[in-house]
């Protein structure tokens, strides 16, 4: 049996596509058909996913948003920056948006406690280069329910998941969690800095 009818993003739906070996970045462009904004990343983005939160942004269809981290120095606001937006302050990750189209744009960790600080997250399906890294994994699976995905389509969510070598996963990737909770120790004293 063949899962190809369960839809998760249009970025993955007809397969994972390889990353470019030395891809160095390219640029992001907003929705909008007049005066997009526009970010250039310079650089290959890494842990690359499809997520099901209810805070990263999704394309108009797609039940999982696609995101992916770049060392924040890489990231810059090339074109139409007074239209960005961060949606909610107060979150861990800022995300800003475009006021025009909605798209986020990156989404950045002021926190410098935080585990991810210093990484932007990105979507590069927002992208026309091809190239980037490759989804690797499913994070945050369950929460498509809390969006409105029926809880009697998980099994062939994960199935069609599972069919596109996207491990799912209720939270991050094992060594994302792995680091997490590398950076708490250390920063509890529990391991050595």
């Amino acid at each position: 049996m063949t899962y190809e009818h369960v839809k998760i993003h249009p970025a993955v739906d007809g397969g994972i596509k390889p990353a470019a070996p030395g891809f160095a970045g390219g640029t992001l462009t907003c929705l909008c058909a007049t005066d997009p904004v526009e970010v250039t990343v310079g650089g290959q983005t890494a842990h690359n996913h499809v997520c099901g939160c209810t805070k990263c942004w999704k394309p108009e269809g797609a039940i999982f948003s696609q995101v992916a981290v770049v060392g924040r120095d890489a990231v810059t606001v090339t074109k139409n920056g007074h239209k960005l937006k961060i949606v909610n302050e107060a979150a861990p990750i800022q995300r800003h948006a475009c006021t025009g189209c909605g798209a986020h744009m990156y989404g950045r960790i002021e926190n410098t406690g935080h585990p991810f600080y210093g990484l932007d997250f990105v979507h590069t399906e927002l992208s026309p280069q091809s190239g980037w890294s490759e989804p690797q994994f499913a994070a945050f699976v369950s929460s498509v329910i809390e969006s409105g995905v029926d809880p009697s389509r998980m099994d062939d969510i994960r199935a069609r998941l599972r069919e596109l070598g996207l491990e799912p996963y209720d939270a991050l990737s094992p060594p994302l969690m792995d680091a997490i909770a590398t950076h708490v120790a250390k920063t509890s004293g529990a391991l050595a800095a």
